[in-house]
Order: structure tokens, then sequence, then C-alpha cells
């Protein structure tokens, strides 16, 4: 039997356990990325064949504003989940303030600089998820309207690539358990690591384009999980569903997923079954199928005569699904 019929005789029975959420706005969500090794090197001279050549810590001058900067860290963890990564900054330091202060601009205001960042996020494996850029202040208030965890910073998240395409939002600073290393643009950042630098948690406030939701729930058999026919701990099951984000080896956009290669889902999948971890078989995108995916996955032990199956890509968590279980 071909998906699309497969569906269609069951999304009647799919419509008694989960509701529609598509067409609704997409609610919001938090990533909170966590870096190391953070080092702001500052422009301290004109002449460029001294940039990066002493492997040793060197301190810039004290210079008091309108300098350039480049930042750069080590992503290493995504809503406490072990992640790598690079967070890089191209900004000015501009520091400027609301008294009366020699070296600071006087202003409305408080900050310290005015930059662009970029993170590069990526799986504990190196696989590569996607990018989210955002332009700003930092060492700023936080803008109105922004979680309470949110410390400082005013930067507005300009979109993303890979599992981030699309996506909006604000940044800002969660959390400074070290501030970080200033050092001369002489000093060589291949030695950042050894050399050591601050640590840092930064807060994403987003509106994904789209975030994962599970269409169907089906067993092995590709009959649909019902009151009359529920699912059973340790069995199979095969879900469908929407807004997975990008796939390996990879498709046009607009392409249908071919059968061959399977086309892996790139991002980091999560799913958890009343409340309990889902053991992930299988995650291809359906062959035939556009933004549609194929999910298997072992039915954990769960309490109750229903239990909420809920799964995240890329860190973004869709809506719960319930099932009947026995």
């Amino acid at each position: 039997m071909h998906l699309r019929q497969i569906m269609a005789a069951g999304a009647l029975l799919a419509a008694a356990f989960h509701g529609t959420v598509r067409g609704q706005t997409a609610p919001t969500v938090i990533l909170a990325v966590d870096i190391e090794n953070v080092v702001i090197y500052q422009q301290d001279s004109g002449d460029a064949a001294k940039f990066a050549t002493d492997p040793g810590i060197v301190a810039p001058p004290a210079i008091r504003n309108f300098v350039p900067v480049i930042w750069i860290a080590d992503v290493v963890a995504v809503n406490g989940k072990p992640a790598k990564g690079t967070w890089t900054v191209r900004g000015t330091l501009l520091s400027r303030g609301t008294t009366l202060s020699p070296g600071d601009a006087i202003a409305d205001s408080g900050a310290s600089f005015f930059f662009d960042w970029v993170f590069d996020v990526r799986q504990a494996d190196g696989t590569q998820v996607g990018t989210i850029m955002a332009t700003g202040w930092g060492g700023a208030s936080r803008p109105p309207g922004v979680p309470s965890n949110f410390l400082q910073a005013n930067v507005t998240v300009t979109g993303g690539t890979g599992a981030f395409f699309g996506a909006r939002g604000v940044g800002g600073l969660g959390a400074a358990t070290d501030t970080g290393r200033i050092a001369s643009m002489s000093e060589d950042p291949a030695y950042r690591r050894i050399n050591g630098g601050g640590a840092r948690r930064y807060l994403f406030y987003l509106v994904p384009m789209e975030r994962p939701e599970i269409v169907n729930v089906w067993h092995s058999d590709f009959t649909a999980v019902t009151a009359a026919k529920p699912a059973r701990a340790d069995e199979i099951l095969i879900l469908s569903a929407r807004g997975l984000g990008p796939t390996r080896p990879g498709v046009d956009p607009g392409v249908p997923f071919p059968a061959s290669p399977p086309q892996i889902v790139n991002s980091p999948l999560e799913m958890t079954a009343g409340g309990q971890p889902v053991e992930l078989i299988n995650q291809i995108g359906w062959p035939g199928e556009q933004n549609l995916y194929r999910v298997d996955f072992r039915m954990p032990k769960t309490s109750g005569s229903t239990a909420a199956l809920q799964i995240s890509a890329a860190w973004i968590g869709g809506p719960a699904v319930s099932i009947p279980v026995q």
C-alpha cells in the first residue's frame, strides 16, 4: 500500500489521539549554548605582519574605546547536551554610558560592544547542524520581554542555516563563569585552547520557521495505534513526522526524498514517551515525499493507559501527541 493511502486510511483514527498544530503560530523555544576557551583578540597594531605570530599569551595595551575586536570560543553544549562548534564575533569596542566618564561615549543607554555573532553548531561527533547569526549590543541591558534568565546583551537573531534556517528571535548572556581573556592580535589563535580563556552561556529565545510535528503512529505492520490496538512496551513502532530538517547526503529544496541512498536526518533527534527516553532505530526522509520523515522507535515501558510522545530536532521540541498503551 502506498504511503498516501496508508495515511489517508489512518487520518480519522490519528485525529482521535492528537490535535492539529499546523497553521498555528509557532511557539518560542530557548536554546542555551555553552562555550569555553573564550578569547577576545583586540586589534592593537596597524602592522598586519605582526598578527597571529606569538604562541604565548600576549596582553594588549589599554585602549579606551573604538578598537576592533574578534572573539573566538568553542561550543561545548546545547541545552545541556554535548555539542561542538565555534562561536565567532566580529565587533567594535564602543563603551558608552549615561554618565560623563573619560573614554566612554555619553549616551542614553550603556553597552560595551557593537558586534555580529555567528554560532556554528555541530553534533558531538562533529556533524554540522547549522548556524545561528545575530547582531546587536553586548554588555547592554536585556531588552523588555525576554526571559528573566537573560542577564545582559540586546541582540537580534537575524537568521540561520541548516536546522536553524529562517529562525528569528533575540539572544543574550545567560551566565559567565569566567568572563574571558583579552589578547593582542599578535597572539597566535592556534594556541587558544592551550593558553585558555573564559566560559560563558548564551541564550537564544527563538521562533523557528518550523517545529517537529508527529503526524501518525503505526505498528510495524502499518496498522494504526488505537485504543483497540494499543502500543506495547518494547514494541517497534513507526511514526511519520514533519519539520525534522535537512538530511544526509541531502536533497535540493522541493525535491522528494529518494529511496536510495537513504536520507538520514542530519539534526540530533531525541524522543520521549510518557517522559521516558526512547530508543530511536531509524530516522530518514520518507522516499517519494517532501518534508515527511519516517522514525522507527522502540516503545519504552510507561504507566497509565496513554503515553505522550514528544520529539525534538536540533534541540527544538515539538508538541506532544498521546497514544494508547497497554
